[in-house]
């Protein structure tokens, strides 16, 4: 119990960290552009667990990373927010609620959700890139580069095309492995690894905790499949059911209940494995991969 309550206490805190920084880059509501910058900040501080940035700063602290960061953990959230506004859009999964509210496009209309996504992403790199500038930093440039990679048509992007190809047809068990490496997996992945760079680790600890964010990023969406079919729209702060009403392919149309449990157990151990190739502290990290198995929302 004391374990559970630091480890909840301690990602409170970083997660604060994360919105103060969200707060201090987001621009002011105000001028000829209010309407769009409204419905930007309208969907990043409406809520949200904040797990990748929390999974970056972990991980960059693991390495002996020291210093401020909170460019990229504002860009990665941004980043995720953006994916999720789009995804809700009527073109895509359509729905009403997101993290307990309105979604975007609900809130405002479809065009401005639509550019409120795609300022999201555009200024995203404007924040990392203008950091990486005024410090001449390389590292984080590099970690620019890996986000660009992993969100983009090689990554998140791709993996939702490949979703979306896939609606109302059977398809091989790998096929959707594959989708959830880079439609959820991609993001998660890219934390670490990120967290990694800026902390200015060797390779075999980058490569360390790419392999753990490529673990726990499975882990997380069996567990979202396994969320959307057994909880309840006030649980998860959207729709429930959604994923049959889209006619996707999820890991509980292939195994049972207990099987996806299973499995996730397993991933994460393996996640915590690659930990073991850290010198710093990686409690954190352990605890909160041991948490993902069973959270409720």
């Amino acid at each position: 119990m004391v374990k559970l309550m630091d480890i909840k206490y301690k990602l409170e805190t970083y997660k604060a960290e994360v919105e103060n920084n969200i707060n201090k880059y987001l621009p002011k509501c105000e001028g000829d552009f209010s309407r769009l910058y409204e419905a930007m900040k309208y969907s990043v501080c409406i809520g949200g667990k904040r797990i990748r940035p929390i999974l970056m700063k972990l991980a960059y602290e693991a390495v002996g990373g020291k210093g401020d960061i909170g460019a990229f953990t504002t860009a990665m959230e941004m980043i995720h927010t953006y994916s999720l506004i789009h995804d809700d859009l009527p073109a895509m999964d359509n729905d009403d609620l997101r993290r307990g509210q309105p979604t975007n496009h609900r809130q405002f209309d479809e065009a401005t959700a639509i550019l409120a996504g795609d300022g999201l992403l555009s200024y995203a790199f404007e924040i990392m890139l203008n950091d990486a500038l005024k410090k001449k930093d390389w590292a984080r440039v590099d970690a620019t580069h890996i986000l660009a990679h992993d969100c983009g048509i090689r990554g998140m992007v791709a993996g939702q095309m490949l979703d979306l190809e896939s609606e109302g047809k059977t398809i091989h068990l790998d096929i959707l492995d594959t989708i959830h490496l880079y439609k959820t997996g991609a993001l998660i992945k890219a934390s670490t690894k990120m967290g990694a760079v800026l902390g200015q680790a060797t390779e075999a600890e980058i490569h360390a905790l790419e392999e753990y964010g490529q673990y726990i990023g499975k882990v997380f969406q069996i567990i979202d499949d396994v969320l959307d079919e057994t909880s309840t729209t006030d649980q998860l702060g959207k729709p429930v059911h959604s994923d049959i009403k889209n006619c996707k392919n999820t890991y509980m149309r292939y195994y049972s209940l207990e099987e996806c449990y299973s499995i996730s157990d397993e991933l994460t151990k393996k996640a915590i494995e690659c930990l073991n190739y850290l010198s710093g502290d990686i409690s954190t990290l352990r605890e909160l991969a041991e948490n993902l198995v069973y959270r409720k929302s």
